[in-house]
């Protein structure tokens, strides 16, 4: 029997890190087989490609690259991890998957929500999250948790301007795409977010066993 996809979204720093892990805490205590991987990366060769689209140093990489190699990472990712997990029945939990790029590079970098969704559909072949965990909150305030916590990467650095078109892309494609999104309240405690996400899985989790 197929596995299960579960992604997690949202803006930089919007506490989906921390969540993941959480997550992963509670599935492995009841017992279910998963496994918790990230975008872009999640093998050697999409992570060697992650470090190229994130290095701070890459500065004058176009905008056509940038979406390019995130699809390549994505479809190395899902060729290698994801697909295999899934046909071995597991539940795989990812950070992140096509609707970032959709948000990041086709409305943020301007490049079209269409155009950045052909490259993906052709590098993952049809591969769809059976549910999106979406983490719902203010871009200006998660950046700034964000340069308070990391040495932020290439993409972090494009200041608030660019973060903003991201969020309004993110809101665009909720309404675009809302099949098996779900909505998180990021503004909520780190109980509460955990909370209301092991509710959407374990829903999930039920329809699977009916």
């Amino acid at each position: 029997m197929r596995g299960l996809f579960i992604t997690l979204e949202g803006p930089d720093g919007s506490g989906k890190s921390t969540i993941i892990k959480l997550i992963g805490n509670y599935l492995e205590k009841k017992g279910i087989d998963f496994i918790m991987t990230r975008e872009p990366g999640g093998t050697l060769i999409a992570e060697e490609i992650r470090h190229i689209v994130l290095d701070e140093k890459n500065t004058n990489m176009g905008k056509e690259t940038e979406a390019l190699l995130y699809a390549a990472s994505r479809a190395q990712h899902v060729h290698e991890k994801i697909r295999p997990a899934l046909e071995e029945g597991k539940l795989v939990l990812c950070d992140r998957f096509v609707l970032s790029s959709l948000a990041y590079q086709g409305v943020g970098r301007g490049l079209g929500i269409d155009e950045v969704k052909a490259i993906n559909d052709f590098g993952v072949k049809g591969l769809n999250p059976d549910l999106i965990l979406f983490f719902h909150i203010d871009p200006e305030l998660t950046l700034k948790r964000k340069f308070l916590e990391d040495s932020p990467d290439r993409l972090e650095q494009e200041g608030s301007e660019f973060h903003k078109k991201v969020y309004e892309g993110y809101m665009e494609l909720l309404k675009l795409y809302p099949e098996n999104i779900k909505i998180i309240d990021a503004t909520k405690t780190i109980e509460e977010v955990l909370e209301q996400s092991i509710g959407e899985i374990e829903e999930l989790l039920t329809k699977k066993r009916e």
